[in-house]
């Protein structure tokens, strides 16, 4: 059991320093515009993941009760008053590999109503078991295909390495996001995301996490045009459902003022006992 933990943890280094980080240098490369779509996914990634042979879904829904009044882009969803949501399907591959597919990207606003904005297939490679060590680490990689009213390309993609610490009870984990557009190495996006939580017991634990947009990463945006939003969170796990709850407000006014979201996540088929 040793030797294969070993031999999966060498293989997982070897991907990351090929394979990932090719994919990093070409993402670089090509990399993106300024973000001006809505958000579907409000969520820190941890490097946990379903395990091997477990289909989970985790269901993420966001409200903006007061946010931006105005279109990204023309025709694009408006802040304000929507709802954003999507269901995340994902297949525990190996102990260090999980494959993602979000299917349908949906949405609610008070100008266009309910509306299709999309899917994205995504592949989490983490450090195995992740969740029984101090220090974790992973790397999360997203392709979207977006409709019109979502995003002004068709096509951008994210790069998010995720490193974290487990302190026992706190827990530490920092995402320095990057996405791309496909237009040019001026325009990488740095879009980071963090979380400190402080578990209660095995079940329950509270946490804030911070999530940003600075802007391309060759010349930040005046702080005024940044997004800063600090989310307040309640975690609990086990039972029939793992539920995360938080409320956010933003920082900055380019910032949503006030956010609610929600992820309902279980496994859909019978978790294994690990030999």
């Amino acid at each position: 059991m040793f030797d294969s933990g070993v031999k999966a943890h060498r293989l997982f280094m070897q991907i990351m320093r090929s394979r990932l980080g090719m994919f990093v240098l070409v993402a670089m490369a090509l990399a993106p515009g300024i973000a001006s779509a809505q958000t579907d996914e409000i969520q820190v990634y941890d490097a946990s993941h379903a395990a091997p042979g477990i289909f989970n879904l985790t269901w993420h829904n966001n409200f903006t009760p007061k946010g931006i009044n105005t279109p990204g882009f023309p025709g694009a969803v408006v802040a304000n008053k929507s709802w954003n949501g999507v269901p995340e399907w994902a297949y525990g591959v190996t102990e260090w590999l999980e494959l993602g597919l979000y299917l349908p990207l949906y949405t609610h606003d008070e100008n266009r109503g309910w509306g299709l904005d999309g899917f994205k297939p995504r592949v989490l490679f983490t450090v195995p078991h992740a969740d029984e060590r101090t220090f974790f680490y992973g790397a999360n990689f997203e392709f979207s295909i977006n409709a019109q009213q979502w995003d002004e390309k068709r096509y951008t993609s994210e790069v998010r390495p995720i490193v974290g610490w487990h302190l026992h009870p706190v827990d530490i984990v920092i995402n320095p996001i990057v996405d791309t557009s496909y237009d040019g190495l001026k325009n990488l996006e740095f879009v980071p995301a963090m979380r400190v939580a402080y578990n209660l017991n095995p079940t329950w634990a509270l946490a804030g996490e911070e999530y940003d947009d600075f802007g391309p990463l060759h010349g930040f945006l005046p702080t005024s045009d940044q997004v800063h939003q600090f989310f307040a969170v309640v975690d609990r796990s086990g039972g029939f459902l793992d539920v995360e709850a938080g409320v956010g407000v933003g920082m900055t006014s380019a910032s949503d003022r006030l956010t609610f979201k929600l992820l309902l996540a279980r496994d859909l088929n019978h978790r294994p006992i690990r030999p």
